[in-house]
């Protein structure tokens, strides 16, 4: 098995950095930025793809927040443009299997614009073809950041209060997640 992931520097793709390494798995990241942790890096802009390695699966973890990203069409730019650009250029390279974390609540109809572009990007990667494909939508990542995102750091701090008052809501599955667990959801859906 070989992969290729987007995303390499966030919460998920460096704990499937670190699987990947761990079961010597051949990885190559494909990413704004220079991750240092795996042999085969291509640092890239997402609107001007050079042709992908194949491999037998591409993880898209990429995404933003409106605060980092600076506005809308910003944002737009790496949780939708981006994420397409990687999911067309991956199977233009010969993938059959793609896999992404999007988020829970992600709805072309929601009055969220975050939860719309998720939404609309779920719709869109279904009219690429791949033999499989497996969408993820977690809650809340919980874990150490590169960045300090201080509204997502309060949410993390809130997050184990929150889980106990409402466990059986229908907020439940807004809960936080680790970001290990979602990794290890997608190491699954590999198989």
């Amino acid at each position: 098995m070989s992969l290729l992931l987007a995303g390499g520097t966030g919460l998920v793709g460096r704990w499937l950095i670190e699987l990947a390494k761990d079961r010597q798995i051949p990885i190559t990241t494909v990413g704004r930025r220079i991750t240092g942790e795996v042999e085969n890096e291509l640092v890239v802009d997402f609107s001007d793809l050079p042709s992908l390695p194949s491999a037998d699966i591409a993880i898209c973890t990429l995404g933003t927040t409106m605060s980092d990203a600076g506005s809308k069409p910003a944002f737009k730019g790496v949780d939708f443009d981006a994420v397409m650009a990687f999911a067309r250029a991956a199977k233009q390279s010969g993938v059959r299997h793609f896999l992404v974390v999007t988020a829970v609540g992600a709805d072309t109809e929601s009055r969220a614009f975050y939860s719309r572009i998720k939404g609309a990007v779920e719709i869109e990667l279904t009219t690429i073809g791949f033999d499989r494909l497996d969408i993820l939508r977690p809650g809340l990542l919980l874990g150490q950041r590169q960045s300090r995102r201080f509204v997502e750091q309060f949410l993390q701090d809130l997050s184990p209060a929150i889980a106990l008052m409402h466990p059986r809501s229908p907020w439940a599955r807004y809960a936080s997640i680790l970001s290990g667990a979602v990794g290890r959801r997608v190491a699954r859906a590999m198989s």
